[in-house]
């Protein structure tokens, strides 16, 4: 029995649930590339390592040997914008998906985050003084006092 590649069967299943398994981790980690936070220098390897299940040790192997074999510069040049386009992992689990919404608007854009954040205050901030102007009004002290009397 041959596969479509020529050869046995055996190579083709071995090779489907190869591929099953790799587009099982990449559609589970799909937008959660992270920087680590105790990575050894800005956490990109770390991050790469633990978003794809990889032994750490040897990605930085293969990566210094990649980085010397170009030349260096190269392989410096894409771990810097790796660093800079990889957004670190939150300091804690998010909790729910809101705090995830936040946190991800946060590490997309921070003025963006603070905008939110203050509009959420302002709101509050808003409801608060109408409970204040209505319990500091004429009319609530009324009403309290009728319904003292009423007791």
């Amino acid at each position: 029995m041959r596969g479509r590649n020529g050869r046995g069967g055996r190579f083709s299943s071995r090779h489907a649930r190869f591929n099953e398994r790799l587009q099982e981790r990449f559609e589970n980690r799909r937008g959660r590339i992270q920087r680590a936070r105790n990575g050894a220098v800005f956490g990109v390897l770390s991050g790469l390592a633990r978003t794809f299940d990889l032994n750490l040790f040897w990605l930085r192997i293969i990566y210094v040997v990649l980085t010397l074999a170009t030349g260096v510069w190269p392989g410096l040049l894409i771990y810097i914008l790796a660093a800079a386009l990889m957004k670190p992992e939150p300091a804690r689990p998010p909790e729910s998906p809101a705090e995830e919404e936040f946190y991800d608007d946060y590490a997309r854009s921070r003025d963006n985050a603070i905008q939110r954040a203050k509009r959420k205050f302002e709101s509050i901030e808003k409801r608060i003084r109408r409970l204040e102007h209505t319990v500091t009004s004429r009319g609530y002290d009324f009403d309290q006092r009728l319904r003292r009397k009423g007791e």
